[in-house]
């Protein structure tokens, strides 16, 4: 059995090419992929060759396995039906599964999250987005009634702005942007542009501002606007991009925090209540609670990919979450 799979060959360039599928044993389902989400962080850092080469691509993913040394396929939000099954998944299941690009693959029955009947498989390739925002939320801490800064309103930063709000913060979001800001404001969030940020927050600073722009400048102009003791919460990954912070005096006397987070563990201080398996039932729980389908702007032809990437690289106007589509 054959598949078609894209790579990523350099800098700037994937293609399609056929991959060989592996039997479908005892435990394993074939699954006919309908949608796949583009990545607007780590895979558009792949697509632009600054990831280490080196890098091991996700050690606890298996179907990400290699590192990003040109050629490698890549993607992590596939959205497909069950085509076949010898087990408790049965065919026809709608499905999401983190692997590569490809319009048909073989998975193990407990690597693939069933979806809730009724579920839009378009906007399900957002699943990713929403575990990440979820971890970022819990990696906040208590927010209730707390001013809170977010850097980026790219996906992730809008949906972290989001439950941030749901959880009783006060949220003021910039973005460089006047598309993202337009786009984030007509789903309730309050935005700004960058400039902006020091007039709309309170003179002694924020508590915690989050740093979601993947922009490896942002981070140092944005420490100012912390209070006494505030945290700085790092979402974005810069892969070899060199970031250049001010740590004199002020940051120093002020007991300020930067601290990261990322979506691949728990942390410890979340481990008694929290697991993999529960943040991601509440991941898929909330696919059907957020206002998600206004963020799904864009759709491409699997066999078109190459200006899918070219789209996204290059922020076309109107575009925001891009997928391509399986026939």
């Amino acid at each position: 059995m054959e598949g078609l799979r894209l790579v990523f060959v350099a800098p700037g360039r994937v293609e399609l090419g056929a991959v060989d599928l592996p039997d479908a044993g005892p435990g394993r389902l074939v699954v006919r992929t309908r949608y796949s989400g583009i990545s607007t962080g780590t895979e558009l850092l792949a697509y632009r060759g600054l990831l280490d080469p080196d890098l091991p691509v996700d050690e606890k993913i298996g179907a990400l396995g290699g590192t990003f040394r040109y050629p490698f396929p890549y993607g992590y939000s596939c959205v497909g039906e069950v085509e076949h099954s010898t087990g408790p998944v049965p065919a026809g299941t709608l499905v999401f599964a983190f692997h590569p690009h490809q319009d048909r693959f073989v998975v193990g029955e407990d690597d693939v999250l069933p979806l809730p009947q009724g579920t839009d498989p378009r906007v399900a390739t957002l699943f990713p987005y929403v575990e990440t925002g979820l971890q970022l939320s819990l990696d906040a801490g208590p927010v209730a009634r707390e001013t809170v800064a977010v850097l980026g309103l790219g996906v992730v930063g809008v949906i972290t702005a989001l439950l941030l709000q749901r959880a009783g913060a006060t949220v003021v979001a910039a973005d460089t942007s006047g598309y993202r800001r337009e786009l984030a404001a007509s789903m309730g969030i309050p935005t700004v542009e960058p400039g902006e940020l020091p007039s709309r927050l309170p003179s002694s600073g924020v508590p915690l501002l989050l740093e979601l722009s993947g922009s490896p400048t942002a981070l140092a102009g944005a420490l100012d606007l912390l209070a006494h003791e505030g945290t700085a919460l790092v979402g974005s990954w810069y892969g070899r991009q060199h970031v250049e912070l001010p740590l004199g005096g002020s940051f120093h006397r002020r007991r300020l925090t930067i601290r990261s987070s990322q979506v691949s563990t728990i942390p410890a201080a979340l481990s008694g209540r929290w697991d993999v398996g529960r943040r991601r039932r509440v991941a898929v729980a909330l696919l059907g609670e957020l206002p998600l389908s206004v963020l799904v702007t864009t759709e491409f032809p699997f066999e078109e990919a190459p200006a899918a990437y070219r789209a996204l690289d290059s922020r076309e106007p109107g575009v925001f979450h891009v997928a391509l589509r399986y026939q």
